[in-house]
């Protein structure tokens, strides 16, 4: 398999010769476009994810799974995108306001947070009798 590197003049000639003379290669350019811009929506939504993790382990002291934990959780309840309630929180923390539904969805999540941590920081029911 032979690589090459294209100049931005070449594009444009390599797509004309793509799609005119050979339409195997130009349905290739055209998955490979695809995929590009499939892979650029993923490392944006990334970026958003890891920005509202670090604000969920800051705001409620938790390790970095666990805040993802809760972001999944609030997504799951509001049956929204886990890079669009990310991207809602970030937005809350720069003053915009959290939808109502995600509001509830965090008082959720955190409530159930807390009685986890709680329950494992109470004895268990056997040792408390002794």
């Amino acid at each position: 398999m032979h690589r090459t590197t294209l100049l931005h003049e070449d594009y444009w000639k390599l797509r004309a010769e793509a799609t005119w003379g050979n339409a195997a290669a130009g349905e290739d350019l055209v998955a490979l476009r695809a995929e590009n811009d499939q892979l650029r929506r993923a490392l944006a939504g990334r970026a958003v994810i890891d920005q509202a993790r670090g604000m969920m382990m800051v705001l409620t002291p938790c390790s970095r799974g666990t805040a993802r934990d809760l972001l999944v959780d609030i997504s799951r309840q509001c049956d929204t995108k886990l890079p669009e309630v990310s991207a809602a929180m970030v937005a809350a923390w720069e003053g915009k306001r959290l939808p109502e539904r995600m509001q509830r969805a965090l008082r959720r999540a955190l409530r159930r947070l807390y009685a986890e941590d709680r329950r494992c920081d109470s004895p268990p029911a056997d040792e408390s009798s002794r």
